[in-house]
């Protein structure tokens, strides 16, 4: 992680740059600027995470650089310094997604502390952000593998359609599952709940859900099985869970309902 301290006062920069253990809060190279318009040339030449910046300079101040390094769409987080607790300046700090705001003089520790907290948010999106990128290509993938083995690129609709097909040839499996489905049909889980919810107004989960108890309502009412034997035809492996559910469902529980004269 890179950070580019940014102060007018040059003995304060380098003073700053050399008495801070920044290894201790995550930063692995430190460079220095005087000026906006330095700062601007390091920060096109070179890569730059976090900058430490005064916000009362000449010429140009902080906020300046900092919009500057908005428009410009620059990967740059910001904690801005200075003396002065001004509300212009917090308003507009806030308004550019600036990071934080010390006022000085402050402890190193405390610099240390803000510029710490700040790395482990860049490297938080960071990671998040990988696992997106790796989730898009895991689903691409997955299509891609689809189209291979069925020989055609199949429409959202139809993939949905499937979906309920293999769910109701499987509703009294105790293993049917989110995974298991999209396994079948070579799609990733997150890509097919997406877009089965969007044609069905619910997730799969659900979806299995209601067409377990369904089917327990029309076992029970046959009178053929035990509620016990019901559950298990329907895919519950725990009656308990079974029972609560059914009762969630229908508002009693599945002995009740198989009792006709109570129905």
């Amino acid at each position: 992680m890179n950070l580019l301290i940014i102060n007018d006062e040059e003995i304060t920069a380098e003073t700053m740059k050399r008495e801070i253990s920044w290894s201790d809060y995550g930063i692995d190279e430190v460079k220095t600027a005087y000026s906006a318009s330095s700062a601007r040339k390091i920060i096109n030449e070179d890569t730059v995470d976090l900058m430490l910046c005064d916000i009362e300079m000449p010429d140009e101040d902080g906020i300046q650089l900092l919009r500057w390094v908005r428009e410009n769409d620059k990967k740059i987080e910001c904690i801005f310094l200075t003396c002065h607790a001004s509300f212009d300046y917090a308003k507009a700090a806030i308004e550019l997604d600036c990071q934080d705001y010390l006022l000085v003089p402050a402890k190193y520790e405390t610099i240390g502390n803000k510029v710490k907290g700040v790395v482990e948010r860049i490297l938080k999106d960071r990671e998040d952000l990988k696992y997106q990128e790796f989730g898009k290509k895991a689903i691409q993938e997955k299509m891609e593998h689809a189209v291979e083995v069925h020989g055609e690129k199949l429409n959202p609709k139809q993939l949905v359609e499937n979906a309920v097909g293999y769910i109701m040839k499987n509703l009294s499996s105790q293993s049917l599952s989110v995974q298991e489905i999209a396994d079948s049909l070579y799609l990733h889980p997150y890509y097919l709940n997406r877009i089965f919810k969007k044609y069905t107004d619910s997730s799969i989960s659900q979806y299995i859900i209601s067409e377990r108890m369904k089917m327990a309502a029309t076992l029970l009412s046959d009178g053929h099985l035990s509620a016990n034997s019901v559950s298990e035809e329907v895919g519950y492996k725990s009656y308990s869970n079974f029972n609560l559910t059914f009762k969630k469902y229908y508002g009693c529980t599945p002995s009740k309902y198989a009792d006709k004269d109570d129905r």
